[in-house]
């Protein structure tokens, strides 16, 4: 049996495998043969399985005002049973002073951010490690008069065929003079992780992206958008991180479609993705949740729960846990509402109202680069 120091191999690989990133991090350099374990990509995957299994978190980005008046971007996160939590120190170009900065996803300790113009970033907050991403491949059709290009939608996935963590961008293009509720046409690229380079693809965009709060998730290897088909009618678009296409995927036939007093959002319970019906304004809002229990069929939607009516809560953001599921209050405080017992708890994390946005995260050591990727 091996021996390091006083320890045997075996059982000092699972003190280090119980470390976080960060501690891992200033390990790597006490020694050579220290550095050559930590960044060995079997015990990077080795450190993302212990903790996908024991060390789960929440990972929330907010607003907040300074004594100066202005925003901020302040990511945090919320871990463990008593709700601790701790703001994570995270220095990126445009972090500090774009208050629109928005969370897109996450995978295996790597998160997305974008300003949803003209910058996206990739970022592990554990090891600090970042990358903007190169421009865009997509043409600007300089000879079509009044032709106006727009982001309209942004996802962060991974590629389980080629061990890649890849961006798809959807851009829309309108015609300034035509007041149509549509585009005149949408593409779509690929940013690789694995080639460093974006990619148009030659597929059809079904749907046109529209924004509804909470609604971004990545589940089942695709990223899945609100959107409207070209007959108007509400469909939830996901585009499959593997096969690099598109599905519509519709909506439950039993929701009042087309109110727009009506918020509607995308969370993930039970490895099922569980759809949200609740009211935009009210002193008391009541939270329907819809699930669909075999991916991708219209007939499995179920509606399976309602919370409330609840006061001081504005809309939910995650499932923590199977049985609790955390939400932002009115008075931008977080909140948690257990479904067992139907216990609301105020949180002490505060921000700008309706700048919260949350992640399911785990603590890393996968590269930005790529230069460890990992097999899963």
């Amino acid at each position: 049996m091996e021996v390091i120091g006083d320890l045997p191999r075996e059982l000092f690989l699972e003190i280090l495998l119980r470390l976080p990133a960060e501690s891992l991090m200033r390990c790597k350099y006490v020694c050579k043969y220290w550095h050559s374990l930590i960044t060995n990509p079997k015990f990077i995957q080795l450190h993302l399985n212990y903790n996908y299994n024991n060390n789960v978190c929440v990972l929330l980005k907010r607003c907040l005002v300074t004594c100066l008046g202005q925003k901020e971007n302040l990511l945090s996160l919320v871990c463990g049973n008593g709700f601790s939590f701790e703001n994570l120190d995270v220095d990126l170009s445009l972090y500090r002073k774009e208050p629109c900065l928005q969370l897109l996803g996450h995978c295996d300790g790597i998160i997305c951010l974008s300003n949803y113009r003209d910058y996206i970033l990739l970022c592990n907050p554990a090891t600090r490690e970042s990358m903007v991403l190169p421009e865009s491949c997509l043409p600007c059709y300089p000879w079509i008069r009044n032709l106006i290009s727009q982001t309209t939608g942004l996802g962060f996935g991974y590629d389980a065929k080629s061990h890649c963590f890849n961006v798809v961008r959807i851009v829309s293009y309108w015609e300034e003079l035509r007041g149509s509720n549509f585009p005149h046409f949408s593409r779509a690229e690929v940013y690789s992780m694995g080639t460093g380079s974006w990619k148009e693809i030659n597929v059809t965009v079904p749907a046109h992206v529209r924004y509804s709060p909470c609604f971004e998730t990545y589940f089942n290897g695709a990223f899945h958008w609100y959107a409207m088909d070209d007959n108007g009618n509400e469909v939830i678009l996901s585009f499959n991180m593997g096969n690099e296409e598109f599905q519509v995927i519709p909506m439950p036939s039993f929701i009042s479609i087309h109110d727009h007093s009506i918020c509607r959002s995308l969370l993930v319970w039970n490895d099922c993705i569980a759809l949200v019906i609740y009211p935009e304004r009210g002193i008391e809002k009541s939270f329907e949740i819809f699930v669909m229990q075999e991916y991708g069929v219209k007939e499995s939607w179920t509606n399976v729960l309602t919370i409330g009516p609840l006061t001081r809560v504005e809309r939910p953001l995650v499932f923590r846990k199977n049985d609790e599921i955390l939400m932002e209050g009115s008075h931008g405080q977080m909140m948690s509402y257990n479904l067992r017992n139907k216990e609301v708890k105020d949180l002490p994390i505060y921000g700008v109202p309706k700048s919260f946005s949350t992640l399911v995260y785990v603590n890393s050591l996968v590269s930005v680069k790529g230069g460890n990727q990992i097999n899963a």
